[in-house]
This record gives structure tokens, sequence and C-alpha cells, in this order.
């Protein structure tokens, strides 16, 4: 096969998958459409694909440090997320102020 058949061999083959693509991106839309007037959020929708993507270990984890951060903004409070939140991390998380606090000290110490 010469140089200028197989180029156009790849561009060929990269154009049809292109259009796959586009034709697979017009089905998903079409899906999110569908979702959207059945009453689901296509924004969430795509927050719980994303985190079926990953393992349960790593899902578990990203959302302990979002309720911790959430928690130490105040932006959890009294919620049955931050009560849950406060009972499981309570004693085992310094608080922004105390790893401040516990920072400064070892600063200190170095000198």
């Amino acid at each position: 096969m010469s140089s200028n058949n197989q180029l156009k061999s790849i561009v060929e083959r990269i154009e049809k998958l292109e259009e796959e693509k586009a034709a697979i991106a017009n089905d998903i839309k079409d899906i999110f459409s569908e979702a959207k007037g059945a009453g689901f959020d296509p924004k969430i929708l795509k927050q719980v694909l994303g985190l079926r993507k990953k393992d349960a270990g790593k899902r578990a984890e990203e959302q302990a440090l979002l309720s911790v951060y959430l928690d130490a903004l105040g932006m959890l409070a009294g919620t049955p997320l931050g009560n849950a939140a406060v009972k499981t991390y309570s004693g085992t998380i310094s608080s922004p102020a105390t790893v401040a606090a516990d920072e400064s000290a070892d600063e200190d110490e170095d000198f």
C-alpha cells in the first residue's frame, strides 16, 4: 500500500469514527432530554454517571472529604448529612483552627 493510500485510509477511518461519535453524542443528548421531560435533572444525572465510574472506595473518600469541608464551612449544620458527619468524625478530624494552631506550634519548634 502506498503512503498516499495509507494516509487516505487513515483519514477516512477517522472521519467515519467522528461521524459515529457525533451520532452517539446526539443519542446521549436525546436521552438527557427524555430524562429532563420525565422530571430528572440532567446535571445531577451527569454527576451520578461520573460517580458510577469511580470505585466505591474512591467515592466514599471523596464524599467523606466533601462532608468535612462543608461542615467546616457551616454548610451542613443541622442537616441529616451534617449530623451523620459529626457523629462519624467526632474527635477524628481536627477543625481548621486546630490544624492552623498545631502547624504554628510546629513551625515555632523548628527555629
